[in-house]
């Protein structure tokens, strides 16, 4: 995901999803063109070098793991700064079972 608009439509309308070192917001699309991925890391994560390793981190972890989410989704992730010293390993598990978590279908209330 790149568009400002996206991104507010997911805010808006979406959910939340909280683990240990990432805030998730997630929302369902219409279309069948499955799921898009977006990262915010903004400037209190610390300098750019430290927000573009953030990033990186993250990337490479969503990449490892994308195929399990099926579902037309947006997701937004928002790291908190302990991603930048955790090891890898710890992050990956996380994101794995983030997305765990949004493949579940949703409770709906009756």
């Amino acid at each position: 995901m790149l568009k400002h608009a996206d991104f507010q439509a997911v805010y808006k309308e979406g959910k939340k999803h909280f683990s240990a070192n990432v805030t998730v917001f997630y929302r369902e699309r219409e279309d069948r063109n499955g799921p898009r991925v977006g990262f915010t890391v903004g400037k209190v994560l610390g300098g750019a070098v430290q927000r573009n390793r953030i990033r990186r981190r993250l990337r490479a972890a969503v990449q490892r793991h994308l195929a399990q989410l099926t579902r037309p989704l947006d997701v937004v992730l928002h790291p908190r700064k302990s991603v930048l010293e955790m090891e890898f390993g710890r992050l990956d598990s996380e994101v794995e079972q983030i997305f765990a978590a949004l493949r579940r279908p949703k409770k709906t209330k009756t």
